[in-house]
């Protein structure tokens, strides 16, 4: 049996053991570093996937609805193949990667709703893949640690998606905790858990409802651009190839050899990596001014180094800076589209929201997709029937 789409199969009626509840992330500061060894500072969304689940009695046999969608995937787990539809892609990496860890997982149906923007830069995907994995290990009791998961669902997204994404996403959508941010050592995996209360400012989340062409194909570009650029200053200087051996130094004598390209992209990965550090001790001491400030910084690298925005983040970035309510603004994601975070004092949220949709529809065209977002807690399952 090949993976199949089939209209009209309804699971609605399934009594479901398990209920599974998966968060999407947003990452203060810190953006195209997990990758690069870097630092990064995300903390779990009160947007979320859910998950139900039951085990169908079959070996092999999986149903997989999604509520977004008017379809039903179907999967033999003996016969797995990628796919050829966007959102079915998560679900079968994560039942291979499984397949590779455990021989304990059997057939199960599944019904999913989400209320995470898709294409928002708030990683969807990687709450589908931790939320399904999670939830897979509890039902069928397969022993898989926290950490096991994460980095199953890195490797589901590598290998069937074909996006090259850090630990980040993952990280944050499993380990997330309830008014706390996450500083992250991508290297080490060493972390830390940060109180992040903005009182009286708020996170706001402007969503473009945009996704360039470039989302993918640029995103694995720029990892190949650094990771080259790194392999040229690593043997100029005989050092460790890693970004957290290397220096501004370093990148300046070898600017030439890099040429203008890669010189752009290695500068910016060392310049973001100490502004998630001064961010994290800015958030320590509660100081959401510097905070502000470093989130502009990094928007700037983002736009001009690592080129991974777009006329519309710009924008919108570039408009809150005439908002002294707005401490600071960003685009988040992988870039080329999605949303941009604002850190606004809660009494101007509603105008400056009039203010901006008004001016964004009249130079794009496009209506923008406001929320408010908290830190929140990490994958966990929420009701379970025994």
């Amino acid at each position: 049996m090949e993976n199949k789409l089939k209209d009209g199969l309804d699971v609605a009626e399934f009594a479901f053991d398990l209920e599974v509840s998966s968060p999407g992330r947003v990452n203060l500061i810190g953006e195209h570093t997990d990758y690069n060894d870097g630092f990064v500072l995300p903390a779990a969304i009160d947007k979320r996937i859910t998950i139900r689940l039951r085990a169908n009695g079959s070996k092999t046999r999986c149903t997989i609805k999604s509520k977004g969608f008017d379809s039903v995937l179907v999967v033999d787990l003996g016969n797995i193949s990628q796919g050829t539809e966007g959102w079915h892609n998560y679900v079968l990496g994560v039942l291979n990667e499984l397949q590779l860890l455990t021989q304990d997982l059997k057939g199960f149906d599944c019904e999913m709703e989400t209320d995470i923007p898709v294409g928002s830069g708030m990683s969807s995907s990687a709450a589908l893949e931790c939320g399904l994995a999670f939830g897979l290990n509890e039902l069928f009791d397969l022993g898989l640690d926290r950490w096991q998961i994460i980095k199953l669902g890195q490797r589901a997204e590598h290998n069937f998606v074909g996006t090259q994404c850090g630990i980040m996403d993952q990280f944050a959508s499993v380990m997330g905790k309830k008014d706390h941010s996450m500083l992250l050592d991508c290297r080490s995996l060493d972390f830390e858990y940060i109180p992040t209360k903005m009182d009286p400012y708020v996170i706001l989340m402007l969503n473009t409802n945009v996704k360039h062409n470039l989302s993918t194909s640029g995103y694995n570009d720029r990892r190949e651009e650094s990771s080259s650029g790194l392999k040229i200053i690593a043997e100029r200087f005989g050092v460790q190839h890693s970004f957290r051996d290397m220096t501004p130094d370093m990148v300046k004598r070898c600017r030439e050899e890099l040429g203008n390209v890669r010189y752009r992209r290695c500068s910016y990965v060392l310049e973001e990596n100490q502004r998630v550090l001064k961010a994290a001790e800015h958030l320590s001491n509660n100081d959401l001014i510097g905070l502000g400030k470093l989130l502009y910084e990094s928007h700037e690298g983002q736009r001009k180094k690592y080129e991974v925005s777009c006329p519309e983040l710009d924008f919108l970035v570039d408009f809150s800076k005439n908002w002294e309510d707005v401490l600071g603004a960003r685009m988040v994601g992988g870039g080329f589209g999605g949303c941009t975070l604002n850190i606004i004092h809660v009494e101007a949220v509603d105008n400056f929201v009039n203010a901006v949709s008004e001016a964004y529809k009249k130079k794009f065209s496009i209506e923008l997709s406001p929320f408010q977002t908290v830190p929140s807690q990490g994958t966990t399952i929420i009701k379970k029937h025994v």
